[in-house]
């Protein structure tokens, strides 16, 4: 299976040492790259610096996204350079990325807390990609790459989509939920302009779905996401949860909203809820 141009150097998992051991890179480690550090004042006339910067611009893209990608411990591949510039010449900054739309139900605290909230999200189309690898790392990162690939470029398209938030992995466990499946989905919400006419992704390992509404339960956390911490964030989500037959007891999702490289990196557990007649007693 082609992975994207997404290769691990290193052990990968847990054992890990450092801030943050997800493996996966996301959107806002290239959009942290200002133009200022692109830029390079040099000599000679404006002309000869607009071509210069034309020429270089997508080799340095590609060397910075390779020095974030060593503190992943993923090596990004040469064939991601121009994926990775079609993403900055097209880059809106933070404030216009799409958030996926839903409708918040309700919400429990404790002590000023937020203990978790209950929406419904309606009925939209996904690109998703599922990934079969040794850790959960390694899955995110291999999935994400394809789907950062789509967005830029490999589309019918052949355009740049927009980046919406959060991008989700689904991940299924055991029945005790101490452990987490090989399979591991990535999926990206298409932005409101194409919900009614998806772009078709070129790679075929990427396929659009329609995820119906849903009710979810969702629960905030911060860090980073590898197999240990989701387990325990499902752990603590399911105390939460009274009674538990009215959730999916096996499958779950994991929202992630900010740089996985950030101290404080901003997650979801998502919880979803069992449509009425199949909740167990």
């Amino acid at each position: 299976m082609d992975r994207g141009g997404c290769q691990m150097s290193g052990g990968g998992g847990g054992d890990s040492s450092g801030p943050d051991n997800s493996g996966m890179i996301s959107l806002e480690d290239l959009e942290s790259f200002s133009e200022d550090q692109l830029s390079d004042s040099g000599n000679g006339s404006l002309e000869e610096r607009e071509t210069m910067q034309e020429e270089e611009e997508s080799g340095r893209l590609l060397h910075y996204w390779q020095d974030v990608a060593r503190g992943h411990q993923v090596e990004v591949a040469p064939e991601m350079a121009e994926p990775i510039q079609q993403l900055t010449t097209n880059n809106q900054g933070h404030s216009s990325r799409e958030h996926v739309p839903f409708t918040l139900l309700g919400r429990k605290e404790k002590c000023r807390e937020l203990l978790y909230e209950k929406r419904q999200y309606e009925k939209g189309h996904w690109a998703c990609t599922t990934m079969r690898e040794e850790t959960y790392e390694q899955s995110i990162c291999y999935g994400f790459m394809k789907i950062m690939r789509y967005i830029c470029q490999q589309n019918s398209l052949e355009s740049y989509l927009g980046m919406t938030l959060p991008i989700v992995t689904v991940v299924t466990t055991d029945e005790s939920h101490s452990t987490i499946s090989n399979d591991v989905k990535v999926a990206y919400f298409l932005p409101t302009e194409h919900q009614a006419q998806p772009p078709q992704p070129t790679d075929t390992d990427i396929t659009i779905e329609i995820w119906p509404a849903a009710t979810v339960y969702t629960r905030p956390f911060t860090g980073p996401t590898n197999e240990v911490t989701i387990i325990q964030q499902i752990n603590a989500m399911a105390e939460q949860l009274e009674p538990a037959g009215e959730c999916v007891n096996d499958s779950f999702m994991v929202a992630g909203y900010t740089n996985p490289a950030h101290i404080n990196r901003q997650n979801e557990i998502w919880f979803l809820e069992r449509p009425r007649g199949t909740r167990e007693d």
